[in-house]
């Protein structure tokens, strides 16, 4: 893992994305779905930030919106010294060098007309980036960077793996020189045997880039292998944010803990499958959310209280935070009202 450095690339700032519902009536009363409801937190430069959570937790919204894909309700979001949240227009397509996108699905993202190395300039044409023998010569270099060689260019992508597409995806995300990439799920799409070179692909273009990534995964393992710090979204919110060997070592809010159970784990010949806590019912309505804590109506070791009021996120250690009213410091130590079960 990276050397964690003092400045913030990235700094967002209570994050809404909210969006309005079709009215199903002429009387019916409008409702809005908060996707994203209040979302804050900050990425060192260099590093990797994980967000984290089960579908429709709000965390590729909350990406796209760090994109400037998807409209922003209200909140902030700063890019080194640049308020992104506000710009428009020239301005906005002239910062978007600076931050990249790498999708999911490798085979959608690639125009199948379009040949690999078309596809890898096409940001150095729309941004006027050098001259065309230099960005010849730069799209060359990043087929190299990425383990593709300079004479696949001319291929189409049905000729490539779905390895080879997202290494010709990541290239393409790279050649603007961009500060921060957001990862959005960039080998769920993939055979477990090639999930781990692209990851360590990945890893080795930050050491060598100085790059940043805000990471997008609902695998733990995943995250566990390449992220600095984690944080765990339920229904729109982050609910616990933490250093990986923190979070990984001790995770505090009962979903986290929910979330570690599920991971595939094996010692001494037992496996913790089979004491997976497994949740009881669907997330709230992001419609019309619950008043107290978002997670109460499936925890399992939520009192009364924690349907009334909504608990804040508090910092329970250094950098350790959690939204949590069980959880609590007894005798100078942590304690979680939920354990993993033991291996």
């Amino acid at each position: 893992m990276n050397h964690l450095p003092t400045d913030n690339l990235l700094e967002v700032t209570a994050l809404n994305v909210h969006f309005p519902r079709p009215k199903s009536s002429w009387f019916a009363p409008s409702e809005v779905v908060r996707a994203v409801d209040g979302v804050s937190f900050k990425i060192k430069r260099g590093t990797t930030m994980a967000l984290v959570g089960e579908s429709g937790s709000g965390k590729t919204t909350t990406a796209m919106a760090v994109m400037r894909l998807t409209p922003i309700t209200s909140g902030q979001i700063q890019l080194g010294q640049t308020e992104l949240s506000t710009l428009e227009g020239e301005d906005l397509r002239e910062a978007r060098r600076r931050f990249q996108i790498i999708f999911q699905d490798p085979f959608s993202s690639l125009n199948p007309r379009e040949r690999a190395g078309a596809a890898v300039r096409a940001p150095l044409d729309l941004m006027n980036v050098g001259t065309p023998e230099e960005r010849d010569a730069q799209v060359a270099e990043l087929f190299k960077a990425v383990g593709l060689r300079p004479e696949q260019q001319q291929l189409f992508p049905h000729q490539f793996s779905g390895g080879q597409r997202q290494r010709i995806n990541i290239a393409r995300a790279l050649a603007t020189h961009p500060e921060l990439v957001v990862c959005d799920e960039p080998v769920s799409a993939l055979d477990i045997a090639i999930r781990a070179q692209i990851l360590n692909l990945l890893v080795r273009l930050q050491r060598e880039l100085g790059l940043t990534y805000l990471f997008i995964s609902h695998d733990m393992a995943v995250v566990e292998h390449i992220c600095d710090e984690i944080a765990v979204m339920y229904l729109g919110q982050i609910i616990e944010r933490a250093p990986r060997q923190a979070f990984f070592a001790n995770p505090l809010h009962p979903y986290s803990v929910a979330l570690m159970s599920a991971v595939p784990t094996v010692s001494g010949g037992r496996s913790r499958a089979s004491a997976r806590i497994k949740l009881s019912g669907d997330p709230p309505s992001p419609i019309n959310p619950p008043p107290g804590c978002r997670f109460s109506s499936r925890c399992p070791v939520a009192q009364p209280a924690c349907s009334i009021q909504a608990p804040p996120l508090r910092e329970i250690a250094p950098n350790h935070w959690v939204q949590c009213r069980r959880v609590d410091i007894i005798d100078g130590r942590i304690h979680a009202p939920l354990q993993l079960p033991p291996l």
